[in-house]
């Protein structure tokens, strides 16, 4: 690959390479392409009038769920075990005596689901900031109680049908592992890699940089950044980092969570008023192994949200990673910095709330 630049390049105009140094891999970037008009799938908007509380809704307080069991009539947060986990705690061992072709593993765990609010009509953006707090103080609670025993703890959330979300109501999903998973295994391995080699950690030092340079950064504030990152896959993908060295989410200071659930709203209220719909996207937390890895050295790692959400050009045309995504690399559409510039730019009041006050004046 040369190293030499042409001066007549541009990053907007000419396919180009961009290395992501947490996954060893490289991604292809043709902002060029975003000029071919759509003639390809179009997806229903989301719903926009979900009722507050809905009897059959397995999610709602008081309600009953598949398995049988209740729902508390929390207030709050509500945690349950996943009435149809993917990890069981006693799955037996495979037969040991394998072919190398042919290899299989234990795989044990548990799965638990997460509400956020009792209310099935609010999303995260729309709650109250203390309201997030006590999400983010659960889900540090989580990961202490899993992380106790498990390798690996993780956080996520499915926003929306078009990630696969099945359920309006907000929530998310804890899954707890004796494993190791591939991402975080990839992503341990490349930041102990440049550890290693320079000294710092990887997302400390790349947050430094993103910070001076600012032509990726979306929001940030005395303890927080969230960017656009450089080698971003997904068209409005962003990374959440923090500004200190954190191993874990259980590590942050009562100031730092204050400070999560201000950006946390911040960042979704853009995402939901580029196209002024409830914006869908998989997000998730990744930090240092627990369980038997809590005696290890993880210095290396960096705690950090990954935001993935597949909108492309509207609120029904989507990112679609198919055929040379699959079978040879990632590629993406418009370019990060393109991408961190049009959510920078966008208001922090949401959509809605603007709505309300339109109809609120007009009523008078």
């Amino acid at each position: 690959m040369s190293g030499n630049k042409d001066d007549s390049f541009d990053p907007k105009e000419h396919q180009h390479l961009r290395y992501n140094p947490l996954r060893d891999t490289w991604v292809l970037v043709s902002a060029h392409r975003m000029k071919r008009p759509w003639a390809g799938q179009v997806e229903r908007p989301p719903e926009q009038q979900i009722p507050r509380y809905e009897p059959s809704n397995p999610l709602c307080p008081g309600n009953r769920r598949a398995s049988g069991q209740v729902n508390s009539d929390y207030n709050s947060t509500f945690v349950f075990d996943n009435d149809f986990p993917a990890l069981q705690p006693d799955a037996p061992d495979p037969a040991s005596d394998q072919h190398p072709l042919f290899q299989s593993k234990a795989a044990r765990g548990v799965c638990k689901v997460m509400c956020f609010h009792p209310w099935s009509d609010v999303t995260l953006p729309l709650m109250k900031n203390q309201e997030v707090v006590e999400v983010i103080d659960k889900w540090a609670e989580l990961v202490e109680e899993l992380g106790s025993t498990y390798r690996w703890v993780q956080i996520f959330e499915n926003k929306g049908a078009m990630m696969g979300c099945s359920n309006p109501h907000p929530h998310c999903q804890v899954w707890a592992s004796d494993f190791l998973p591939n991402e975080p295994a990839l992503s341990d391995r490349c930041q102990r890699a440049f550890h290693q080699k320079h000294g710092e950690p990887l997302l400390l030092q790349y947050a430094r940089e993103e910070a001076a340079k600012k032509e990726r950064l979306v929001l940030q504030s005395s303890d927080w950044l969230v960017l656009v990152p450089y080698w971003a896959t997904w068209p409005y993908q962003t990374l959440l980092l923090p500004r200190r060295h954190i191993l874990r989410i259980t590590e942050l200071t009562a100031e730092e969570r204050k400070g999560l659930a201000d950006i946390m709203k911040r960042l979704l209220t853009k995402y939901d008023n580029l196209f002024e719909v409830s914006f869908p996207y998989s997000m998730g937390w990744h930090g240092a192994p627990t369980g038997p890895l809590l005696k290890e050295d993880h210095s290396h790692w960096q705690l950090h949200a990954h935001y993935y959400p597949p909108l492309l050009r509207s609120a029904t045309v989507k990112k679609f990673m198919v055929g040379y995504e699959l079978l040879a690399q990632e590629q993406r559409d418009l370019t990060p910095e393109q991408a961190a510039e049009k959510l920078r730019n966008l208001p922090e009041e949401h959509y809605r709330t603007r709505e309300k006050q339109v109809e609120g004046d007009e009523a008078k």
